[in-house]
This record gives C-alpha cells, sequence and structure tokens, in this order.
C-alpha cells in the first residue's frame, strides 16, 4: 500500500516537472522575460553580449527620457556598445563604461559599486529579453538598496529564426544558469 502511493506520487510529480517543462521550453518569454514597463530612472545600465540590439534599446529610452545617464557593463564589446550608443544620439557625457566585468554577477558587482559611489537609487537593466529575469533578480541581489527594472530589448525575429540567428542556443543555456544562479550565489528567479 505504501509502495503503491510513494509510486503515484513520483510518477504524478514527474508528469507535474514534465508540465511545467514542456510549458517553459513552448513559452520561453513567460519564464525568462521580465518587463517593468515604462519607467524612470537615475541611469540606465546596459549589459554586455546580445546582437547590439541592446544599446540601441537603450538609446531608444535614452531619448524618451527614462534616464539622463547610461553605463555600459561587461567586457569584450563595450567600445563597440559605447559606439552604438553615441550613433543612436547619447552624447559621450551621458555615458560611462564599466569594462571588467565577464558575468551577469560581475556586472552587477562592478556596476552596483559605481551606483553606490554616485548615489544612485534607480536604474534601467536594458539586456535581451532571455536575459531579462537572471539579470533583474542578479542586480536585485547584490544591491538591495537600489530600485532596478528591466526594460529588455526584443528581437524581431519569428521563432522560426531563433536557430539560425543563435537566440535558441542563449535562450537554452539561460534555463540552466537560472536554477545555476539560484543554486550557486542564492538568486531567487522568483
Amino acid at each position: 500500500m505504501i509502495r503503491k502511493f510513494i509510486f503515484r506520487a513520483i510518477l504524478i510529480g514527474a508528469l507535474l516537472l514534465a508540465l511545467l517543462g514542456a510549458v517553459v521550453w513552448f513559452f520561453p518569454g513567460k519564464f525568462l522575460c521580465v518587463d517593468s514597463g515604462p519607467v524612470t530612472a537615475e541611469v540606465i545600465v546596459v549589459l554586455g553580449g546580445g546582437q547590439n540590439e541592446r544599446p540601441i534599446r537603450a538609446a531608444r529610452l535614452f531619448a524618451e527620457h527614462a534616464a539622463t545617464k547610461v553605463i555600459i557593463t561587461g567586457a569584450g564589446d563595450d567600445q563597440i556598445n559605447r559606439q552604438l550608443l553615441l550613433k543612436n544620439g547619447v552624447p559621450a557625457a551621458a555615458i560611462e563604461v564599466e569594462n571588467k566585468s565577464l558575468t551577469t554577477r560581475e556586472n552587477a558587482e562592478f556596476t552596483i559599486k559605481l551606483l553606490r559611489a554616485r548615489h544612485v537609487h534607480s536604474a534601467i537593466l536594458v539586456t535581451s529579453w532571455y536575459h531579462a529575469r537572471r539579470s533583474l533578480h542578479v542586480f536585485e541581489h547584490y544591491g538591495p538598496e537600489i530600485k532596478f527594472y528591466a526594460r529588455p530589448s526584443y528581437y524581431g525575429y519569428a521563432r522560426n529564426e531563433w536557430v539560425s540567428r543563435g537566440i535558441y542556443k542563449h535562450m537554452r543555456l539561460e534555463f540552466l544558469k537560472v536554477p545555476g544562479y539560484w543554486i550557486y550565489y542564492g538568486v531567487n528567479p522568483f
């Protein structure tokens, strides 16, 4: 009798986990993406990575007066992102670069040091849609006294183009990184 109960409980648990996995897999935007909607803050933080859509999104937000300063964070593509911001109307005086971080955790730690030094209390994070949930929660985890908002950039590609454009690969990695950051760094994704 107890064996039957344990077997049923395990079976139901496995089915629920499979159902949750299918929902997350077929509707990744519902799980990976967080968008705070139209907000204003003191600073826009552009995370490195993506395919140039992040600085373009940040420049649009800057033009809409969402913030008066932009911080680029991340080594490697920081100068490309700076040039894209300049090309899209953000003045050089409004841009600051943090170019030592290599991970989302380091983006948060190094940028939050800058924000604290400048007594910033609110920031808009700009990253790719599939990276929005994790990056928002990482920044909130390391800078709980600062109010962070997520305003992700979106690809204008149909789902059937995700594989050829590399989005599928990044999204798949994000499904591993979200629980990994929860386990390793204590960053709650919910």
